[in-house]
């Protein structure tokens, strides 16, 4: 059997602990060209509160002090604050239903279509890795085949149906389906659950909205942040409200289910609208 990928996570606590900000409090967004420095710093991530302007950038446990006191230096007078955020940025590889590459676990995000012909979204770094897909971990009853994949930049792919599978338009709740009757666009605040191969359903609120995370592989825009918790395998898994409304797909995170988590995720909207599709 293929060994599967391995990401290490360390043990982590539920709360960031800052390392102070860079500058006095300020209402002004930063300057794009300010954060080239951030953009170039693996383990890092900002996002911009909407109602204040005001910008933060987190820091995972990979960036080192001295990269840290760079960071700061270089965003000086910005008005940009610095946070500790336990933990390593990492796509989650390893989650609602298993679904199998030839290296990797990951998680169903949603079926879609295009007229009659129709596919899984899961995510890019997860499509990256394989061609076939399957249901099982011996890989004897095949999923389908890669069609599209989207990563670093974004993070999101398709594989198409090869089998005769059934794919609802449904989350698995861990137990039971809960029916998706469409799809919307997050806001902050908003409470919201995730389904995943490896932890289920956890449940919490989104924290901000058009985040950036700079992975070891590179970045991804456009990301919803939430407060809750996922493990390696729940990457590609959905982000829904109990209403049965699909937000967005999981790309990644730091922490853990045991110590509490900040997770991202790719807004369905996007997905659907570059490559045309519907959710049945």
């Amino acid at each position: 059997m293929r060994r599967r990928i391995q990401l290490t996570v360390a043990a982590l606590a539920v709360l960031a602990a800052a390392i102070g900000p860079a500058t006095p409090s300020a209402a002004a967004p930063a300057n794009p060209n300010l954060l080239a420095a951030v953009a170039h710093t693996p383990g890092t991530a900002w996002t911009t509160d909407p109602a204040t302007g005001r910008t933060t950038v987190t820091l995972d446990d990979t960036v080192t002090e001295q990269q840290a006191d760079r960071l700061r230096d270089s965003l000086r007078g910005s008005g940009v604050d610095l946070r500790r955020e336990p933990g390593r940025l990492r796509p989650m590889l390893a989650g609602g239903d298993a679904i199998y590459g030839s290296t990797a676990r990951c998680s169903l995000g949603a079926n879609a279509r295009i007229g009659t012909t129709y596919y899984l979204i899961t995510a890019g770094h997860c499509t990256n890795s394989s061609a076939t897909w399957w249901v099982n971990g011996t890989r004897t009853l095949a999923i389908g085949v890669r069609t599209a994949s989207s990563f670093p930049t974004n993070d999101f792919g398709l594989v198409r149906y090869t089998s005769t599978l059934p794919h609802p338009s449904a989350v698995n709740t861990y137990p039971g389906l809960l029916q998706l009757y469409g799809t919307g666009s997050a806001y902050v605040g908003q409470a919201v659950c995730r389904s995943g191969a490896t932890t289920g359903v956890r449940c919490g609120s989104v924290t901000a909205l058009n985040a950036t995370v700079n992975y070891a592989e590179g970045s991804v825009t456009g990301l919803i942040r939430t407060n809750i918790c996922a493990e390696n395998g729940d990457s590609g898994g959905p982000l829904y409200t109990t209403g049965g409304i699909l937000l967005g797909i999981l790309s990644g995170g730091t922490g853990s289910c045991a110590t509490g988590g900040t997770t991202y995720y790719q807004p369905i909207g996007e997905i659907l609208a570059v490559y045309g599709l519907t959710i049945p």
